[in-house]
């Protein structure tokens, strides 16, 4: 007999997810399923898999993270994410948009959370659909001939085009991600075009999804430290093809702290599937 399982599809500015709660642990993670469940045309569809589930592991430092955490307090859930590969994979920072939206909806928390993923704790904050995610410290922006390198909860690429309209971002982002020096692992390629000393345009090639998405906030974010960095700015406002997000930080020596990336995140629909 089949399962019946409930989903919500999520979205930020077009990155979209199949959003499960499972504090009740009783969600199958298997690749086959969540590859099948994130298909387009076989499953519900989306750019990847997001479970909610109870956190039952204390942080020592907790409050190195979060004012709102002392000793060994937990976080008020956790996030598990997984490519539309069907495997589990490092942080998506739209996806991490998108669940703090399904847990405020779950009435887990009122207006300010923190929650545990793959990279550690992240403070959130939601207002009127608008999701303010804190991300992880970026110690130092790395350089590959004129381009970048840098990890900000995912490793990232970052690329200065022109005309990034017309730009081919399926075959340059596959040829990056697929390069000897980075086949192994895997990177996401993110093109930026600069709109003006204020905005930026940012196409990113997805690993794992193995395609260009219509947003990446991972990607983003890199992508937003770059531009900072080289204007001495602390904010940047970030056009995607699915809308427009925006980044904040404070520069830390080579790198960066206080990062903040800002943006809407919303539910399309609910149902039920069988599995």
């Amino acid at each position: 007999m089949n399962k019946q399982i409930k989903f919500y599809k999520y979205q930020g500015t077009g990155n979209d997810f199949v959003m499960i709660d499972n504090r009740d642990l009783e969600f199958p993670q298997s690749t086959e399923l969540i590859e099948k469940l994130c298909d387009r045309r076989f499953g519900i569809g989306g750019d990847g898999l997001i479970l909610l589930e109870n956190d039952d592991s204390p942080r020592q430092n907790a409050d190195d993270f979060a004012p709102t955490l002392k000793g060994d307090e937990k976080s008020d859930f956790k996030m598990v994410y997984f490519n539309s590969d069907g495997n589990e994979s490092t942080m998506c920072g739209n996806g991490g948009r998108c669940i703090v939206a399904f847990a405020h909806f779950l009435d887990i928390f009122e207006d300010q959370t923190t929650f545990d993923a793959i990279d550690g704790l992240h403070r959130a904050e939601i207002k009127n659909g608008i999701v303010k995610l804190k991300m992880i410290d970026v110690i130092d922006i790395n350089n590959d001939g004129e381009d970048f390198v840098m990890n900000t909860g995912s490793p990232h690429y970052v690329k200065y085009v022109e005309m990034l309209n017309n730009y081919n971002v399926f075959k340059n982002g596959n040829e990056i991600r697929n390069s000897p020096t980075y086949k192994a692992e895997g990177i996401n390629v993110n093109f930026v075009e600069a709109l003006s000393d204020k905005e930026i345009f940012v196409r990113t090639y997805e690993r794992g999804v193995e395609d260009e998405t219509y947003s990446c906030g991972t990607g983003v974010t890199a992508s937003a430290l770059t531009f900072m960095d080289k204007n001495n700015q602390t904010s940047v406002a970030v056009k995607v093809l699915g809308g427009k997000l925006k980044v904040y930080a404070e520069k830390n020596g080579a790198g960066f702290n206080n990062i903040w990336l800002e943006g809407p995140a919303s539910q399309v629909f609910s149902g039920t599937i069988s599995i």
